[in-house]
């Protein structure tokens, strides 16, 4: 196994030395850093596209001659040094071979069958991918079929208790939310004042002693109707440098120096107001009008993410047919994205092209949805945008999350969770809520996906597409998920229901 190519050790020698200070940032995008000559694109596209077929021991060799190459431009290195660490990181996620998958499919179901372990993962959904002539399986693959085939779900020995967030079921906040947004004309209401506390550990040992660790923590951004009020209560170390509210990914930068044997803890605290928003859409008082050139960027392509493929075409024809109200339009399709079943997703930053992912595997998180959601509202010409951050409660449940917006006339912009999705109720207004409304627990970090932060990572991140846990990196490098840990937690403080 020394010599394989296929194992982390291999893809990961000689990739600090590449990768290090090429000023990459988040990467975001491999074809913007490359130069306009098609010779160089038409490489990283080859390596990409061997690493997306599993091809990993051919992608290397091709990494290793480009890179000995000394005239290859720096755009190509660091894309491909990239490549090299996007198969890293594939290899983490998908960990388990055949065996190991049926031995821990067969503690859900007991007497399971050769012939429907063989169907499950011939259909995708036990997810896997074939690395060099190997299957591996996705470390999440069980629970994931269960969500995504019914068939599966039958056969299994016992049903855990979900632990759902608050607002995924129609509840009192839900009619709150609705009925003041209705009375008062308001933007944002229900309104709900938390108190914050999130921390990023390093792992003990995980850099030389000494060595100095730069981590940046999200932090809130200012957004009217939807939060504000936003108050730095503290960090640890002091001294923080938060990023300036124009910061469409915002973070808290901090620096501290690492000491043998013990964890390195950064974190922050803070407070903010979160409100509500509820907009009843009516289909007859939408029309398709000129857009300003301002909206024009946001009914555009923005590779790798959201392309108008082919595919992608095929299926926003089947979902919008000869409609072309712009508002029905996007109730077809955010009703389409919702069906698609949610599961746990690979880490983003090995994806090539996300919402094709989405639309290909037929299952996806809520980033993968809302990107395909935005996707196919682009190409029906709607404005539509990225945004993310934590979900919280009122008591101990807290999550990642990512939602986004839409832009209809007249309404102008307006929220869309097609995650959450439609509610289970007779109340149209109540059942459509996530179709221009949201709750108020939820709290947004980030107003756009794969943007720079302040100060610029000098490696590659570790989420290339959102930005949600933290990000941290030294001297030698960015450190991977796998060498740190995140908390977070919200407290609603009293008096919330009055607060303006």
């Amino acid at each position: 196994m020394a010599n394989d190519p296929s194992t982390p050790s291999a893809i990961t020698s000689g990739l600090r030395t590449q990768a290090r200070r090429l000023g990459c940032g988040a990467l975001l995008g491999w074809s913007l850093l490359l130069p306009a000559s098609p010779g160089p694109r038409d490489t990283v596209r080859e390596v990409v596209a061997r690493v997306d077929a599993g091809r990993f021991a051919e992608a290397e060799q091709r990494i290793g001659e480009v890179l000995a190459d000394g005239a290859t431009p720096a755009g190509v290195r660091t894309a491909l040094a990239f490549e090299r660490e996007r198969m890293r990181r594939i290899l983490l996620d998908f960990p388990l071979d055949e065996p190991a998958t049926q031995e821990r499919l067969r503690k859900e179901i007991p007497d399971l069958q050769a012939g429907e372990f063989a169907a499950w993962s011939a259909s995708g959904a036990l997810e896997h991918l074939d690395i060099d002539g190997r299957p591996r399986y996705f470390a999440r693959a069980v629970p994931n079929l269960f969500r995504v085939s019914a068939e599966a779900a039958m056969r299994r020995r016992e049903t855990p208790v979900p632990h759902n967030g608050p607002m995924e079921a129609l509840g009192p906040h839900h009619v709150e939310v609705r009925d003041a947004a209705l009375a008062t004309g308001r933007a944002g209401v229900a309104p709900r004042r938390i108190r914050v506390e999130q921390s990023l550990v390093v792992d003990a040992d995980a850099v030389p002693a000494g060595e100095t660790l730069r981590a940046w923590i999200p932090y809130p951004r200012a957004i009217p109707g939807q939060q504000d009020d936003i108050r730095l209560l503290g960090s640890d170390p002091v001294q923080p440098v938060v990023a300036p509210a124009s910061a469409l990914q915002r973070t808290v930068y901090l620096e501290k120096q690492a000491v043998a044997g013990v964890p390195t803890e950064f974190s922050v605290s803070y407070e903010l107001t979160v409100r509500g928003q509820y907009h009843a859409i009516d289909p007859e008082r939408v029309s398709r009008v000129l857009l300003p050139p301002e909206l024009l960027e946001f009914t555009a392509e923005r590779p790798p993410h959201i392309v108008f493929t082919d595919a992608l075409r095929r299926f926003s024809k089947q979902v919008v047919g000869d409609e072309q109200n712009p508002a029905r339009i996007a109730r077809r399709l955010f009703a389409a994205v919702d069906r698609i079943p949610w599961a746990s997703a690979r880490e983003y930053s090995t994806i090539s092209n996300i919402s094709a992912h989405a639309l290909r595997t037929g299952h996806a998180d809520c980033g993968q949805q809302t990107l395909l959601l935005m996707a196919l509202l682009r190409l029906n010409g709607i404005p539509s945008r990225w945004q993310s951050g934590m979900v919280y409660s009122d008591g101990d449940y807290d999550n990642l999350h990512d939602w986004g917006w839409l832009y209809l006339a007249p309404y102008g912009w307006v929220p869309m969770d097609v995650t959450t999705g439609l509610l289970d109720s007779p109340d149209e207004g109540l059942r459509d809520f996530y179709f221009g409304g949201l709750d108020a627990y939820r709290i947004a970090f980030n107003d756009d996906y794969s943007r720079e932060f302040f100060p610029p990572k000098e490696h590659f991140r570790s989420e290339t597409v959102d930005s949600q846990r933290g990000e941290v990196e030294w001297l030698g490098g960015n450190l991977y998920f796998d060498q740190w840990d995140y908390r977070f937690s919200a407290k609603v403080l009293p008096g919330n229901a009055t607060a303006h």
